[in-house]
C-alpha cells in the first residue's frame, strides 16, 4: 500500500454535534456568550431551535446553568469538561515528536493478553477501550498488541479497574501472524492504515483550506474565526483520535499523517495570531490547542 501526495482532495465541511459546538465555545472564565453561540451555529448550518434543544438538555443535565433567554443568554459551565473537544495533548505531542523524528522505534512490540469474566464486562470493555485508545489493536480474542511502550499505562487502568491479575504483559521482537512476520506487512495486516490514512487525508484537505481563507486579503470576521478553529479542531480530533501513531518505520512513506498535522500546526498558529483571537475574550479551545501542539518531550 503507497499513499502519494498528489493534490489534496476536496475539503469537507466537518460534521459537528450542536452538544460539541457548544463546549468548543466555552471561555476560560466558562462563559458562553448564547450570541455567539448561535452565530457560530449558523455558520455551520445548525437551526436556532437545534441550539435552544440542545442547550436545554445541557442545562437539565446539570453541566450548564442558563442566565437570560435566547441571543443575550449567558451559559456558565458548572464544570470543567474539556473532554468534549480537546486532545489528549500527550498523544497529540507524542505524534508531532514521531513526525519530527525523535521517536524511532526499536523494533519491540508490547502485547497484553487478559481473560475477564462476563460478569465483571464493565472492566473488561473499559480495558478494551483503553487499549485502543493507546494504539493496540486485536490481534486474536483477548490479545492486544501496540508498537509503542504503553505497558505502564495499561497496568495504571488494569489496577484502577480492579483487573490487573488477570491481565498478561509481554515483549517480543519477532511477532508472527500465520506466515506474516515483516514488521510493515505485519502493521498493515493489523490496523486499518487506509481508513486512518483516509481521515488524515480529510484533514489536510480542511487545513488547505482554512489556510487560503486565512492568507486571503478579505479579513474574516470573529464570527467566521472561531467557525474555522470550531470546525479545524473538530476534523483535527476526527483524524486523531482513532490513530494508533505506528511509528514511522511501520508505515507507507510518505504517510499522510504527518503531512496533516503540519499543516493543521499552521493552521491554528495563523489562527491565533488574528487580531481578535489576541484581543477579545477567547474559549478555552485556543488554550488547549496551544498546550497541545507546543514542542515538548515523548509521551
Amino acid at each position: 500500500m503507497k499513499h502519494s501526495r498528489g493534490p489534496e482532495p476536496e475539503a469537507e465541511r466537518p460534521e459537528i454535534p450542536t452538544r460539541l459546538l457548544v463546549h468548543a465555545l466555552v471561555r476560560e472564565d466558562g462563559i458562553v456568550d448564547a450570541g455567539e453561540l448561535y452565530a457560530v451555529a449558523a455558520r455551520l448550518g445548525m437551526t436556532d431551535q437545534q441550539v435552544r434543544l440542545c442547550v436545554k438538555r445541557l442545562v437539565t443535565e446539570g453541566g450548564f446553568t442558563q442566565e437570560g433567554r435566547g441571543r443575550k443568554a449567558v451559559l456558565r459551565a458548572v464544570a470543567d469538561d474539556t473532554g468534549a473537544i480537546a486532545p489528549d495533548a500527550d498523544h497529540v505531542r507524542y505524534a508531532y515528536c514521531q513526525d519530527g523524528g525523535h521517536a524511532p522505534w526499536d523494533g519491540t512490540w508490547h502485547l497484553f493478553a487478559f481473560a475477564i469474566p462476563e460478569a465483571r464486562r464493565t472492566a473488561r470493555d473499559a480495558l478494551r477501550e483503553t487499549l485502543l485508545h493507546l494504539g493496540a489493536a486485536p490481534v486474536q480474542g483477548g490479545l492486544y498488541v501496540c508498537a509503542n511502550p504503553v505497558a505502564e499505562l495499561v497496568e495504571a487502568r488494569a489496577r484502577h479497574l480492579g483487573v490487573l491479575d488477570t491481565v498478561t504483559f509481554l515483549t517480543s521482537t519477532d511477532l508472527r501472524v500465520g506466515e506474516t512476520d515483516e514488521p510493515r506487512k505485519l502493521a498493515a495486516a493489523i490496523w486499518p492504515l487506509d481508513e486512518i490514512a483516509a481521515r488524515h487525508e480529510r484533514l489536510a484537505a480542511f487545513a488547505g483550506t482554512c489556510a487560503a481563507r486565512l492568507s486571503s486579503e478579505e479579513p474574516l470576521s470573529g464570527t467566521e474565526q472561531l467557525t474555522l478553529a470550531v470546525e479545524l479542531a473538530a476534523e483535527f480530533g476526527r483524524a486523531m483520535d482513532p490513530d494508533p501513531l505506528l511509528p514511522p518505520e511501520l508505515l507507507p512513506q510518505p504517510w499522510p499523517g504527518s503531512h496533516a498535522r503540519r499543516l493543521a500546526q499552521e493552521c491554528w498558529m495563523a489562527l491565533q495570531a488574528l487580531p481578535d483571537a489576541q484581543e477579545a475574550p477567547t474559549p478555552r479551545l485556543f488554550r488547549l490547542y496551544s498546550d497541545a501542539l507546543a514542542p515538548r518531550g515523548g509521551r
